[in-house]
């Protein structure tokens, strides 16, 4: 997931991700990444909020992906072995007397022994497979597979493992405390055989003794220096063994996300959307002009995945380089809210690495994707709809800086125009003058007029298309703005033609 660290599932989502959440309609799309797997949900949702600002990350990221999407059978295949690990290592009793450590001892053999199978399977798909990748992240993965799981490494492991079954009893060394209590007691190898050693009563030095059958305090004596004997070891297994579910556990969450990844393309592409690897621009905070957002026929995933197998999302072109703001008007029920969404969505894919629902994309990095949409009324009354929305948006302010992208769906429309466009006008100033980059869906002529008079080349004006017999295409056009939204269009579709004449 990343060149120069782990990838964090544990990480703290952005504070505004409930907003994001629903405004964007996330969980369709973590939906659809999951397949209907809870672990899936959440590795997704800790990838989708990665907020990579570094074009190096996100590249890094894409060519990963775009090995996954090259070799999926491989992906699986991995993924499925660091599953099976973890699941393997649950199924292992013992952990309940984790304070024995002849216990210990014995259980974390067994989770080692495999452990050890499973790097043997990693071994083997990366010796069919390490040379069908191309990115850095899985060209270093397989080689560090192949230098550290070498046949050496896993002779060793078994001669190691080997010895725990203490065949020939444990060898422990002890000396002499206070009181002649022992003390520092080691677990030893025994020494190698010879000839002479396997014959009975052959070669025997030191001295020995023999605890009765019956003496049942003795052989808790012996068991209690045994214990003492094993203790370290006991410990020392234990951590490999942890250190080794933390490798698998890693390498399942990572291979998670991009399996995430593949499960939503495949879904898309089954419906006939296009995807594309983004061309991501670097992050701009103070040069306005310099900023990027170009797309070909980008759509909104969410609403594409809502819809019926054979129906897709209309997308959309926009050409909006060097705009830091960009203002959009016409018809009600034309797509601009769906467009927007497409703008956050595409945004938030792409600094996470993935591909982005377009045929092409190019955009600035953002410091922060931020959303301000119309709310329905509070049901419990304790505030109406104009105090929500600018508790909201106090909240926003507090925490948007330069370089941030803020996308504003109808708001402040919950009061009159006069006063609704003044507060909207002057919170763009606001954070235009800070370096926020804007995407403002308005019904408020009063405020896209005063804006459009202005001439600004850093605002694009975007409109919904209407044909003249009232269909909407669900295509946003530039276009300057207009005084009407043809909601007599939408009362004509609920009523029918025939009530024209009704009067209130």
């Amino acid at each position: 997931m990343y060149p120069d660290r782990d990838f964090d599932t544990e990480r703290e989502l952005p504070a505004n991700e409930p907003d994001l959440s629903s405004d964007l309609e996330l969980d369709i799309l973590l939906r659809a990444m999951a397949a209907d797997d809870k672990f899936l949900y959440e590795v997704a949702r800790q990838g989708l909020h990665s907020g990579l600002v570094s074009l190096a990350d996100i590249t890094y990221r894409q060519r990963v992906l775009a090995d996954c999407v090259a070799q999926p059978g491989v992906i699986h295949d991995l993924y499925d072995v660091a599953v099976a690990a973890i699941i393997a290592e649950k199924r292992v009793l013992g952990w309940i007397f984790r304070d024995s450590p002849d216990t210990l001892t014995n259980r974390s053999q067994q989770v080692l022994e495999i452990y050890v199978d499973m790097f043997r399977r990693l071994r083997d798909i990366a010796d069919a497979n390490a040379a069908s990748f191309r990115s850095d992240g899985f060209t270093r993965f397989f080689a560090m597979i192949a230098a550290e799981l070498d046949d050496d490494y896993f002779a060793e492991m078994e001669a190691h493992l080997s010895e725990l079954d203490f065949r020939r009893g444990t060898l422990i060394s002890a000396g002499l405390g206070k009181g002649l209590k022992g003390r520092g007691y080691v677990l030893r190898r025994h020494p190698e055989q010879t000839w002479r050693d396997r014959i009975p009563g052959m070669n025997r030095s030191g001295y020995s003794f023999t605890i009765a059958e019956r003496d049942e305090t003795g052989m808790r004596t012996l068991s209690d220096l045994n214990s003492r004997g094993l203790n370290g070891t006991a410990n020392a297994l234990a951590q490999s063994a942890d250190h080794i579910k933390d490798f698998f556990q890693m390498l399942r969450a990572e291979l998670g996300f991009y399996l995430g990844c593949l499960n939503l393309r495949d879904r898309l592409l089954a419906k006939g959307e296009p995807v594309c690897f983004p061309d991501p621009a670097d992050l701009v905070t103070d040069r306005p002009e310099q900023a990027r957002l170009s797309a070909r026929d980008l759509y909104d995933a969410s609403l594409s995945l809502s819809l019926s197998t054979d129906a897709r999302a209309v997308g959309n072109d926009v050409d909006a380089d060097g705009k830091q703001l960009i203002m959009i008007t016409g018809a009600n029920q034309g797509g601009k809210s769906t467009f927007l969404r497409s703008v956050g969505l595409a945004q938030l894919m792409m600094q996470a690495g993935m591909f982005v629902a377009a045929e092409s994309f190019t955009a600035s990095v953002s410091a922060g994707i931020f959303t301000h949409f119309k709310r329905e009324e509070d049901a419990t009354m304790e505030k109406g709809k104009l105090d929500e929305e600018l508790a909201r948006m106090s909240v926003i302010t507090g925490q948007i800086k330069p370089g941030c992208l803020l996308l504003g769906n109808e708001s402040f429309a919950s009061t009159n125009e006069r006063e609704g466009s003044e507060i909207a006008r002057q919170v763009i100033r606001a954070l235009t003058e800070a370096g926020v980059r804007i995407v403002f869906v308005t019904h408020m002529y009063d405020l896209a007029s005063r804006y459009y008079a202005e001439h600004d080349p850093g605002t694009l004006f975007l409109r919904a298309e209407r044909r003249p017999d009232g269909q909407r295409t669900f295509r946003l056009m530039p276009g300057e703005p207009l005084p009407t939204s043809y909601g007599e269009d939408l009362y004509r579709e609920i009523f029918g033609a025939g009530d024209r004449g009704a009067t209130a």
